[in-house]
């Protein structure tokens, strides 16, 4: 018996990642015939493309002919970007220009995900308007590859977007998760940044945000250019800790806030906070507080689970 395939494309580049999964879930569960690409962690859910292959980048945007591509895949741990900043510029930079070009052979509409941290921080909130300043060179790749992409394939949608949490694979996988052992182990005193502010964003928000842009962009060919979301909490680390303890009703004694910038690592903006009005203006997106989504990504790696079954049984 036929299958009814919806007739709307997506390819979702970076699919096996923290954001990619939630944006592949998301357009596939709103009637949209979605393929996600990745690369270590691809088979079997995923295609296995190499993204910095222009051939196979070639073929599987022709084979598919996708009206939407949202590009995902980065990399986007700034330390590991000072490390290895020919990587990062081959993956950021280049493999998006190329992207952009093949996208343009097919008409499709690309969504370029970037970040928050192409700008300085020194005066938020920042519109999409504002003249970009990355202090490090990830927020620098990330700048050249929205110039890339832009220039490549005027069909393009940037979409700045700051730190990341949601349904992690594991605990390192975002800059908020990781903090779950540290606030769960209150046996030591652990030390967190209560330096710079940060607007924690759920991957599922961004993603409605994704197919949203999409839908309308689909309807309307003068949605493109350059937008921002963010979630509207503002914390620092040392924020989020405590509210991830008391999201799980934890001990939040141990754990100590420093206010001193941070001396290791490559440099971070204090308060990049992103002004999402332009996005808002056109009806699109959608939050999820703080609490709420950090207790439905986090309670699978709770060790405790007497508190589990309180709570959801």
């Amino acid at each position: 018996e036929d299958v009814d395939i919806p007739s709307r494309r997506v390819l979702i580049t970076g699919a096996t990642g923290l954001l990619g999964r939630a944006v592949f879930k998301e357009f596939n569960e709103n009637n949209w015939n979605a393929v996600g690409c990745g690369y270590r962690r691809a088979q079997p859910r995923f295609e296995h493309v190499n993204l910095l292959d222009s051939i196979a980048v070639h073929d599987i945007i022709h084979d598919f002919q996708p009206h939407v591509i949202v590009h995902c895949a980065a990399e986007r741990r700034p330390d590991v970007v000072e490390g290895q900043p020919d990587a990062a510029s081959q993956l950021n930079v280049a493999a998006s220009a190329n992207l952009a070009k093949e996208a343009a052979g097919v008409r499709a509409f690309l969504i370029y995900i970037s970040t928050d941290y192409v700008f300085d921080g020194t005066s938020p909130p920042y519109k999409e308007t504002d003249v970009p300043n990355p202090l490090n060179f990830y927020g620098k790749t990330k700048l050249e590859g929205e110039k890339a992409v832009l220039e490549n394939n005027e069909d393009t949608a940037v979409l700045r977007i700051p730190v990341l949490y949601g349904e992690v694979e594991r605990l390192e996988e975002s800059a908020v998760t990781v903090m779950f052992d540290k606030v769960q182990f209150s046996n030591k005193s652990a030390n967190m940044d209560h330096w710079q502010q940060r607007f924690p964003t759920n991957v599922k928000d961004v993603a409605a945000v994704c197919r949203q842009l999409a839908e309308k962009r689909m309807l309307d060919p003068s949605i493109k250019g350059t937008f921002h979301w963010s979630g509207n909490e503002q914390m620092t680390k040392y924020e989020m800790a405590c509210a991830i303890a008391d999201a799980f009703n934890l001990p939040s004694s141990h754990l100590r806030p420093i206010t001193d910038s941070p001396v290791v690592g490559a440099l971070r903006p204090r308060n990049a906070q992103l002004d999402c009005s332009k996005l808002e203006m056109l009806g699109i997106g959608q939050r999820t507080p703080f609490r709420a989504g950090i207790r439905e990504s986090l309670w699978p790696f709770l060790v405790d689970k007497r508190w589990r079954q309180t709570v959801f049984h």
